[in-house]
């Protein structure tokens, strides 16, 4: 029995262990010496975990049920693993100029990644919450790695203390849960739905457990942290919340949504239809008046969790089949487009500034190109792949009568097309500013150029993300 639930976490063994032994090692050997090297072994590691996870089959449970291994874990885990991988390479030359590659960056990486990894394949709530905090702990951290910067020390103790909150929330929320089905195992939880109704307690723990894991992927109205902390903290950090925590969050809403209460769609999907018409709409119009290209992206990431809701609230097979395409797309989408921002400067010095962009297309035209296909895609302009993404989950709620959700969605969409716009149009045309240089390293110019090739080349059959997504969705409802 131990030893077939040591294989279903061997993943999670091995990155720990991994991150652990590169601790001790960086310590003994000249710390930050060994840090550009670190961050690469780390994000080969993470490819190569990565690989023995897509290899898997079936589906199990260990440790009586409390973590699963099926097709939507195997999904959820290797998009992530390869997204930090990517991230943590396309940052490493950006934090090293900017004198903030410390050995302890990709360690705090790859623990924050095994605690995603546990979220995604909780069976229980106990090791939800485990996993959730081994993440945030982790983020409270990096965050506030630029210990001589205040905002990003601003950043870190807001995270911290909203995190905080969300986590009483949701041990509130668990507890109450508990308390009304008489156990924290999914399984346990989902038979006590009657009728597809929950009794009223449970749905005030419900409600309470929704309430943190809607923090956790900026959800409106528990958004509040978003743009400050992406504002505040070091850009390649800013890159990494923007991906794997927010694929993290969203994996494992669907995961406790369907596992635990599946048999009462209708007493969430209200909630999880609110909180997506509030993210879509806050997001697109809060970011109009941004000149802050690192809060407009905060905001942005706001809508787009509200899209990926959106496909949730559906509460059916095909919604969380639309709902992984569109996470997948949008994690491309953010990495190219993240390893433009982190490369903007002035004599030096990083440059947030959008106005700063002004004309950029006469000195640098392919980057600018690049650039103009990820703001299209981000925008959701077809034939580009964010157009696919942002169709699969308006059809998912519309195939579930949730069509006023989804017009609701098409006029958001529309309101957002504004400030991604906004960018081309600056970059293209307008008055000549003070201007902003792009230096890249050789990585961070093959993830913008290769993510916005993706955008145009994945129209053709999103690269065969959709079969996948297709038998994670099956593997999570059925």
């Amino acid at each position: 029995m131990m030893s077939s639930d040591i294989q279903i976490v061997l993943p999670e063994i091995l990155l720990s262990v991994y991150a652990m032994a590169a601790l001790i090692g960086a310590v003994y050997t000249g710390k930050d010496r060994l840090a550009a090297p670190l961050t690469w072994l780390t994000a080969l590691v993470m490819a190569l975990l990565a690989v023995m996870i897509a290899g898997g089959e079936g589906a199990r449970e260990g440790f009586n049920g409390m973590v699963v291994d099926d097709a939507y874990a195997r999904f959820a885990k290797v998009a992530i693993l390869l997204s930090a991988g990517a991230v943590l390479v396309v940052g490493t030359e950006a934090m090293a100029r900017r004198g903030l590659l410390k050995f302890e960056y990709p360690i705090l990486i790859a623990l924050s990644v095994v605690g995603m990894m546990v979220m995604v394949s909780a069976g229980d709530l106990i090791a939800l919450y485990m996993g959730l905090e081994l993440q945030s702990l982790a983020l409270y951290v990096v965050a506030s790695l630029n210990r001589d910067s205040v905002k990003s020390t601003e950043a870190g103790m807001k995270y911290f203390v909203l995190g905080a909150l969300s986590s009483g929330l949701m041990l509130y929320g668990a507890s109450l849960v508990y308390g009304y089905s008489g156990t924290t195992l999914f399984g346990g939880i989902i038979g006590a739905a009657n009728d597809g109704h929950v009794g009223m307690g449970l749905l005030i723990g419900l409600t309470f457990v929704l309430s943190g894991m809607a923090f956790k992927v900026s959800a409106v109205p528990f958004h509040m942290w978003t743009p400050d902390v992406y504002e505040g903290a070091p850009t390649p950090v800013t890159a990494f919340f923007a991906t794997a925590p927010k694929l993290a969050a969203m994996g494992l809403f669907a995961r406790v949504m369907f596992d635990a209460f599946g048999n009462a769609v209708a007493d969430w999907q209200q909630i999880v239809a609110f909180l997506a018409l509030l993210s879509m709409f806050l997001g697109a119009i809060a970011a109009i008046g941004q000149t802050n290209i690192k809060r407009l992206m905060a905001y942005s990431s706001i809508s787009h969790m509200g899209f990926a809701l959106l496909g949730l609230a559906a509460g059916t097979e095909f919604g969380v089949q639309a709902m992984l395409i569109y996470m997948a797309i949008y994690l491309t989408m953010n990495i190219g487009t993240f390893a433009f921002i982190l490369s903007m400067e002035r004599d030096g010095k990083p440059v947030t500034d959008i106005a700063s962009m002004k004309l950029y297309s006469r000195a640098e035209p392919m980057k600018a190109a690049a650039m103009l296909i990820l703001m299209f895609s981000l925008a959701g302009v077809p034939p580009m792949v964010g157009f696919f993404g942002k169709y699969a989950v308006l059809n998912a709620a519309v195939q579930s009568g949730l069509t006023w959700l989804a017009v609701a969605g098409v006029i958001a969409s529309v309101i957002g097309a504004f400030y991604y716009l906004r960018i081309v149009f600056f970059m293209y045309f307008g008055d000549e500013g003070e201007g902003v240089q792009t230096p890249m390293a050789p990585a961070a110019w093959a993830a913008l150029m290769g993510s916005a090739a993706i955008m145009v080349l994945g129209a053709i059959n999103l690269f065969g993300i959709e079969g996948a997504a297709a038998a994670a969705a099956a593997a999570l409802v059925n």
